[in-house]
């Protein structure tokens, strides 16, 4: 596993960037930048199960490792979906999970600087390179349109 790390300067509060990154509607927005139609199912908060998807019920299965509102939250992903069904225990699933996501959200000069850290296999090392940037850019995007939830 290799940690990939992305840096996004944002002009808005870390609560206005938190719910820009996580609420339903506006995470719809920003992960298109992974696939067209990427949603979750499941919360937020330390212990929830999260189910990462995109068409055709494909995604991972994941837990949230630890959660502070407004400052960071993490992500143990488990393993993926296929078809709908959860699957942790196969090679395919096991040969990267538990994999962590990170985000970390610091107030700084009036803005937000929004730190993620991924853990990913070579496999996905290039794609999500290219990827992370762009979501954040477009997170950026959302999230100082100020019409994000509080």
């Amino acid at each position: 596993m290799k940690t990939l790390k992305f840096t996004e300067t944002i002009d808005a509060t870390p609560e206005e960037v938190w719910h820009a990154m996580l609420d339903q509607d506006t995470y719809r927005i920003w992960t298109t930048e992974f696939g067209e139609g990427s949603h979750y199912e499941g919360g937020w908060e330390t212990g929830d199960r999260v189910r990462f998807l995109g068409p055709g019920d494909e995604g991972m299965v994941s837990e949230i490792a630890e959660s502070r509102r407004n400052e960071f939250v993490s992500i143990r992903h488990l393993g993926v979906i296929k078809d709908g069904v959860e699957d942790v225990e196969s090679e395919e699933a096991r040969k990267w999970a538990p994999a962590y996501e990170n985000y970390t959200f610091t107030p700084q000069d009036g803005g937000t600087r929004v730190d993620v850290s991924v853990e990913t296999t070579e496999e996905f090392e290039e794609w999500m390179n290219n990827a992370w940037p762009k979501a954040l850019a477009k997170l950026k995007e959302v999230a100082e349109s100020k019409t994000v939830g509080s």
